[in-house]
């Protein structure tokens, strides 16, 4: 299992990496079809993906409602700005509960590194650094490290069918 890499870039970035066993098709899919996002998607445990509706294309739009064992839930969505299947999708992303100022712009690489290696380089652009510093503080971190915890289990499953 790989460890997710967290550093900043310039005053209003956060660049995360995180290498995945699969092969950038898998992965790519698992990130942007609602039928196998629902099935790992969520951040830590206890949150499960209930409502994922993605139109992936440039000026499509998606929208996506997590809730938690308890009840709470936390939504948000944003805009597609550029796809390029299998490599690399450029969004933004804004909550519903306004926990940060703004939107984010979300690059997201995902890159063949060899044969059922695949690296995912997301970079969070946002519009200053207090936001960007607020983010930081936050559980972001840990909450993204589960979710990809998660999606090595998916992933090993859908490899182990073949």
């Amino acid at each position: 299992m790989y460890a997710l890499k967290v550093t900043t870039r310039g005053e209003c970035e956060i660049v995360m990496t995180r290498m995945f066993d699969a092969p950038r098709r898998l992965v790519f899919d698992a990130w942007t079809k609602p039928d196998l996002l629902k099935r790992w998607f969520g951040g830590p445990r206890g949150w499960s993906l209930v409502e994922c509706d993605i139109d992936l294309r440039p000026g499509g739009r998606y929208r996506f409602l997590a809730r938690h064992l308890d009840g709470r839930d936390m939504g948000w969505g944003g805009t597609y700005k550029e796809v390029v299947a299998p490599e690399r999708v450029v969004f933004t992303e804004a909550f519903d509960q306004k926990w940060y100022a703004g939107e984010s712009l979300i690059t997201q690489q995902i890159t063949e590194e060899g044969a059922n290696k695949t690296l995912v380089t997301s970079v969070l652009q946002y519009d200053s650094k207090a936001t960007r510093d607020a983010v930081l503080k936050s559980p972001m971190e840990s909450g993204v490290a589960e979710g990809h915890r998660r999606l090595d289990e998916f992933l090993a499953a859908e490899l182990a069918k073949d």
